[in-house]
């Protein structure tokens, strides 16, 4: 594996400034949204307008994600984006002076139409967020882009939230003039750091764009759907929203009744607030390294199941009401049993974090450049529904079923296990990729060279690699980001129950032409069909294992697939298989070979594709072997 370190991104002008300006904003906007609270206690408000504000806001501010997101996703996708960020964080300047305005006369009107328009900036802003990243990174790079990108998301809210309630603390009587000067100095500083983002070229420049809004979503929302994956990556973030939402509603109650915190104060659920928050934050960054720096979808389950599991142990942890009342941070860690609820706090952030970072790399990875920003307006519409539903399903199980926030994350926590179950079913290649990642990173320690560079992000390829074991597939399913229909013996292909997973993952079944000619004829067929329709196809030319540990002759087939179909070739090689279990019986022995060591170096090396109107199987096996002997 290459020893590149996401965190070097953040020393180049491509990714630093804009990774600074989109955690920026979030602060501001968390800065802005909490020193109105404080606002409403400087001026005496009662606990019950203090309680309306907390429903009315979030209401405020979501709307024109709901109004405006499909028109957001337009612009974004004419616009050159260095251009439209500097117009989003210029607008944040006009906003937050608007606000600043209605701390100075402790207007609530007024503030409130600044949130209003804080929510149609952040909607402008949305579409860009993620879709700038396959601009300024390389296809290796998204998973640990999008990591910083989360971590850096969830800890400016996080920060946001107690710097904007610390303002009217700190500043006393001079608390409304330090929240208007606090907020707009930020917003220069965004728009000041903005100006530094290189430029990118427009996805779509010559898209019209429909300014009505309502047939507009529909039409960003069925583009969203084009994909299988992406369609469901895209249901996998809204219900990340939900859980998210649904969840940190709760830590407030939580923190009062079952952590003991005193009711006029709100240390212990900031800090339950931050532990959730660090979590997702280690979780995001924690993607890349266990991806090997690939789109790596198998982390979805791990996710989902890690998200489950700690929520579980989160309920059981205290189930009842706090034991003692009345405590600070400090007498709370003292307390039996506070240490589990620590761990289980920070458990489930790190596997949220693990869940979203590469759902969104996939839908960057696998939607088209020129779509790319609606694709990600849709995700913003459907994600408002999603807070929504949560709030309302929140609201509903507390106030009308009388349930406590332990019942709530139990509730929770089987929810979104049947959610997972339900994403897996209906798009296999996650939970394929999950079986991949796991058993291939159980066994081996991977090496890879070249993949990342010479593999097509799009578009039809065929994939031809030596033959060593039985895992080889398994292994380049496992390494090559893009889903491989692969193509293998018809005998393997039917053995009960590993013909359900074959087929889940779209293997392609083949035989010798004396065989079975009408079988081989088929498989030549469903060949051309997938790489008619972009697809990635993988052989292995040999057309069995290797007997000796050398590559043998490849067969004629390979010319016969780009006769018909003259794709891009991308020449793979396996080094370090031979000596695994999963190789060819010896013949001697007459069983398996005993691995040498348990999570074994295996290099898995890619060439520069090859023109497949060109190229025959002649060719194609220099270059294989080239690949092994240079990685030798």
């Amino acid at each position: 594996m290459s020893s590149h370190s996401q965190f070097s991104l953040l020393t180049q002008r491509r990714f630093l400034p804009y990774f600074t300006v989109q955690a920026l904003g979030a602060f501001n906007d968390n800065v802005y949204r909490q020193a109105i609270i404080g606002l409403l206690i400087f001026l005496g408000a009662s606990t019950d307008e203090r309680a309306l504000y907390a429903i009315i806001a979030p209401a405020i501010f979501i709307l024109p994600y709901f109004l405006f997101s499909a028109i957001a996703g337009q612009i974004a996708e004419k616009l050159e984006k260095h251009r439209l960020i500097v117009i989003t964080t210029t607008m944040e300047i006009v906003i937050m002076s608007l606000a600043a305005v209605g701390f100075l006369l402790q207007n609530m009107p007024v503030l409130l139409v600044a949130l209003f328009c804080t929510g149609v900036q952040s909607t402008l802003f949305g579409p860009v967020k993620y879709s700038v990243l396959p601009s300024i990174l390389k296809p290796e790079e998204l998973t640990g882009g999008n990591g910083l990108v989360e971590m850096g998301t969830s800890i400016s809210i996080l920060c946001g939230m107690i710097a904007g309630g610390m303002i009217f603390q700190v500043a006393g009587a001079h608390g409304p003039q330090a929240a208007a000067v606090a907020i707009v100095l930020l917003a220069l500083l965004g728009n000041a750091l903005s100006r530094l983002i290189p430029r990118m070229d427009a996805g779509a420049p010559d898209l019209k764009i429909n300014w009505n809004p309502i047939p507009e979503s529909l039409v960003v929302l069925r583009m969203a759907k084009q994909q299988l994956a992406v369609r469901n990556a895209i249901l996998g973030v809204s219900w990340f929203w939900f859980f998210g939402t649904l969840l940190t509603s709760q830590l407030p109650t939580y923190a009062e009744l079952h952590l003991g915190a005193p009711g006029d104060s709100a240390t212990l659920y900031v800090a339950a607030l931050a532990l959730f928050s660090v979590g997702t934050g280690i979780g995001s960054l924690l993607c890349e390294k266990l991806s090997g720096r690939t789109v790596e979808i198998g982390l979805v389950p791990v996710g989902a199941a890690g998200m489950t599991a700690f929520l579980l142990d989160l309920y059981f942890a205290r189930p009842g009401l706090a034991p003692v009342g009345g405590l600070d941070l400090a007498q709370f860690v003292r307390q039996p049993g506070s240490v589990r609820i620590i761990i289980d706090l920070v458990g489930i952030g790190l596997f949220t974090g693990i869940f979203v970072v590469p759902l969104f790399a996939l839908i960057q990875s696998r939607t088209r450049a020129s779509e790319m920003a609606r694709v990600f307006a849709a995700l913003n519409i459907q994600n408002s529904g999603f807070i929504v539903l949560a709030a309302l399903t929140g609201l509903a199980l507390q106030r009308g079923l009388d349930w406590t926030s332990p019942q709530m994350f139990l509730a929770l926590a089987i929810a979104n296990a049947a959610v997972a179950i339900w994403i897996f079913t209906i798009v296999p290649e996650f939970l394929m990729r999950f079986l991949s990642w796991v058993l291939v990173r159980a066994l081996y320690r991977l090496r890879l060279h070249g993949i990342e560079k010479n593999v097509p992000d799009e578009g039809p390829a065929l994939i031809v690699c030596n033959h060593v074991s039985y895992m080889d597939a398994l292994i380049l399913a496992a390494t090559i980001p893009r889903p491989v229909r692969f193509v293998m013996y018809y005998k393997i292909f039917n053995i009960p129950v590993m013909s359900w997973i074959f087929r889940t993952a779209k293997a392609i079944p083949i035989a010798g032409a004396r065989e079975n000619p009408e079988l081989m004829q088929r498989a030549f067929e469903e060949i051309d069909e997938a790489l008619a329709e972009g697809e990635i196809v993988g052989i292995f030319p040999e057309g069995a294992l290797t007997k000796d540990g050398d590559i043998a002759a490849f067969k004629s087939g390979v010319e016969k697939i780009l006769e018909r179909r003259p794709v891009p070739v991308v020449p793979m090689a396996l080094k370090g298989m031979w000596a695994s279990m999963w190789s060819r019986r010896d013949s001697r022995l007459g069983r398996m070979r005993v691995p040498r060591r348990f999570r074994a170096h295996v290099e898995v090396m890619a060439g520069e594709p090859m023109d497949g109107a060109t190229v025959d199987a002649d060719a194609l096996e220099a270059k294989v072997r080239a690949l092994r002997g240079d990685a030798a």
